[in-house]
């Protein structure tokens, strides 16, 4: 779907949402820092420059490719699901040295995307008549029509979840993590196999998952090919 004349990075950057009005910012910041050391290890294959708090509210990593970047953004949410948290996918080159080891230093059209992503949500937030959304991407290039397309389906997909309980928000990315039955989300969460079903159907999660699909196979065709 995306064809590119460079190399292309992807860059997200995280940054938590009314972070000023939070009591125990210490507590937040300890698990943010567990959390991107538990991403950094598990996508380790995907990750160019390891995810690193850049600010006290906001971290940043750089991916080679995109095939796990909405796995990262959803297991990033449910870890730190005390807060609300806005994320710039950026997709473009990376013109400065990378140190693989930590998200700071490096500069480029990809961080830069992931800026003017993160800048856009936060002004269509003020705005009562604009579509509001999580996640947004922005590429360096001129695959705008597509770009537009997804970030329609991300509008829409945060609309959803803006919905859910606590436990629909477990239910599904139990569901979404593991591929698994109902039966086995239950036993795991030690719940009967008719609570998953309607916290399921509630959370509107086969349309929900379709979008989800759909998105990161879109997604996973933006990567980076070793030169």
């Amino acid at each position: 779907m995306f064809f590119f004349d460079f190399n292309p990075y992807i860059a997200i950057i995280g940054d938590i949402m009314q972070s000023k009005q939070i009591v125990d910012r210490e507590c937040v910041q300890k698990k943010m820092v567990q959390t991107l050391a538990k991403i950094n290890k598990k996508y380790t294959d995907d990750i160019a420059a390891k995810f690193t708090i850049t600010l006290g509210d906001e971290f940043q990593g750089l991916l080679s490719c995109g095939t796990n970047v909405l796995k990262i953004i959803t297991e990033i949410e449910n870890e730190l699901d005390d807060v609300d948290i806005r994320f710039g996918i950026g997709v473009g080159d990376i013109t400065t040295p990378i140190n693989r080891e930590i998200a700071i230093g490096a500069d480029g059209p990809g961080y830069y995307q992931a800026r003017r992503a993160i800048d856009y949500l936060k002004k269509s937030e003020k705005k009562k008549e604009s579509g509001k959304a999580n996640i947004r991407l922005a590429i360096d290039g001129k695959e705008q029509e597509a770009t537009e397309l997804v970030n329609v389906i991300f509008s829409l997909m945060t609309a959803m979840k803006s919905s859910w309980t606590a436990r629909q928000r477990e239910v599904v990315w139990k569901m979404l993590q593991n591929s698994t039955s109902q039966v086995e989300v239950a036993s795991e969460l030690g719940i009967r196999q008719s609570s998953v079903q309607k916290s399921l159907a509630n959370a509107n999660f086969y349309t929900y998952k379709e979008a989800y699909l759909t998105v990161g196979k879109v997604l996973g065709e933006i990567r980076r090919e070793h030169v």
